[in-house]
């Protein structure tokens, strides 16, 4: 079978209200990625009044920042074993619940322990939607449009970094006198949670995951509601073929068996790369602590919280101009694009740190337009991107496994920086810090040009094929699909 044969088997995507009902599927389920980048972007102003109350180091705030982060690698490590166990739709309910239990917690916090217990909760649900949304829209979108759907979440994300980095400059103004003004940043994500879990009690379940737990019928009967009539049968029947191909070919899939597998292995240690990269662009660093970047660039507290509304617009136009590219141009060229735009971003972030006098009264200003290039960067060439093509990348019997290892390692990646970061910038300063990140994106290009496999414009048993022939990779003998 060629790499497009099912995609051409398929009848053609025509309009209706099956559209209509998509995107509310669509809009519901990207509430995770909302409380995704609302939970990780708050920090960035709570921090400075939440280290005054609690009496918090450079070692702690560290430990306070990272902890969500490392509890986030332990969620999308489980997250899509548990999705693959009770189901996508379930699996978000239960992130939802863990998402407002965790806000309460930090909100309420008396002291360092308690909070470090609820940004722990919280990282496990964050983590667990990294991996869990991004496969539910993946699976529910017809793949002519997979990466567009698939890429709101990431949309949501930024727009609920922008919305954590406008509360913050709001409360900041308006109550940046008292010491409590940070439980109120904290406390607002319980908001939208309440939202997300309401929502998916109305929401489907994956029609491919319920085709792999016997549940035909039930799945056509969601395709019905979210595609053609004609294309929805023809989808359920080509998702049970692929399924019973597979099991033909293994019942069950251990780990031992997987071991043995050459492409399971080229495809995993793409997807840690693509998730590490990601991280290792130094984005997190402007996420969480950048208001502490900016004082440090000349800016004021109070100033710094108003600035930081800067990266988090562009972030947020980046998005959507990531969305109108994700049908148009190849992953591979976009990746390969962003990672070398993140790395003239930082050469210039180092460079002019470290020619600028800290009295130039341009330099503040100077820093903030490159910190803006380095996050417009990132967000349009290799945010979306990353969890698009994860989504899309691994076959469907380890599809929730390979997502977990490589979110897994990207958390990871991200924990590290998260925590070593207020003590680099420290004992270093900004120069040295961001120069190694131009070095390490330098090669983040190559290595991506020379081994990401493209998935655009394939249906997810194409790409299923291409992955287990290795026929999908740069330099193979079918790279590209015909229809």
């Amino acid at each position: 079978m060629s790499s497009s044969a099912s995609a051409r088997r398929l009848p053609p995507l025509t309009s209706g209200p099956h559209e209509k009902r998509l995107g509310l599927v669509a809009l519901v389920a990207t509430f995770g990625g909302l409380l995704f980048g609302y939970d990780t972007g708050v920090i960035n102003g709570a921090l400075l009044p939440l280290s005054d109350e609690l009496g918090l180091t450079a070692v702690t705030e560290g430990a306070v920042t990272s902890s969500l982060v490392f509890g986030a690698a332990a969620g999308a490590l489980v997250g899509g074993r548990i999705s693959d166990a009770v189901g996508r739709r379930t699996t978000i309910l239960g992130l939802a619940v863990l998402l407002i239990a965790g806000a309460l917690t930090c909100s309420a916090a008396p002291g360092l322990a308690v909070l470090l217990a609820g940004r722990i909760i919280l990282g496990l649900a964050v983590g667990g939607a990294s991996t869990v949304v991004p496969v539910f829209l993946a699976e529910m979108a017809p793949y002519e449009v997979r990466g567009s759907y698939s890429g709101r979440n990431e949309l949501m994300i930024v727009v609920g970094q922008l919305a954590a980095f406008a509360v913050n400059a709001a409360l900041g103004t308006a109550l940046g006198h008292v010491d409590w003004v940070w439980r109120v940043m904290l406390a607002v994500a319980a908001v939208p949670a309440i939202v997300l879990f309401a929502g998916m009690l109305r929401m489907p379940e994956s029609p491919r995951w319920l085709i792999s737990r016997g549940r035909y019928d039930d799945a056509v009967q969601v395709l019905t509601s979210i595609r053609p009539r004609e294309r929805a049968h023809a989808e359920a029947a080509d998702i049970r073929a692929t399924l019973e191909r597979e099991r033909a070919d293994a019942r069950r899939i251990t780990t031992r068996t997987v071991l043995r597998r050459p492409w399971f292995w080229r495809i995993l240690l793409v997807g840690i790369g693509v998730a590490s990269f990601q991280q290792l662009t130094g984005i997190n660093s402007v996420l969480y602590y950048g208001q502490i970047i900016l004082t440090e660039s000349g800016f004021g507290e109070q100033a710094a919280l108003v600035a930081n509304l800067g990266p988090g617009i562009i972030g947020v136009i980046g998005a959507f101009i990531a969305l109108w590219m994700m049908e148009r141009i190849s992953r591979r060229t976009t990746f390969v694009t962003g990672c070398t735009l993140v790395a003239l971003s930082h050469t210039l972030i180092a460079v002019f740190s470290s020619v600028l006098a800290a009295d130039n009264p341009a330099r503040p200003f100077i820093m903030l337009a490159l910190i803006v290039l380095f996050v417009g960067s990132m967000q349009t060439f290799l945010n979306v991107i990353t969890w698009v093509w994860l989504s899309e990348a691994f076959p469907l019997r380890v599809r929730a496994f390979g997502m977990g290892i490589s979110a897994l390692c990207g958390w990871l990646t991200n924990g590290l920086i998260a925590l070593t970061f207020p003590t680099l910038l420290s004992a270093v300063g900004l120069t040295p810090l961001f120069a190694g990140f131009a070095v390490i994106n330098a090669i983040a290009a190559i290595v991506l040009l020379k081994n990401l496999p493209d998935t655009r414009g394939r249906s997810l048993e194409d790409v299923e094929i291409g992955v287990v022939e290795q026929t999908i990779y740069p330099g193979s003998p079918v790279t590209q699909p015909t229809h």
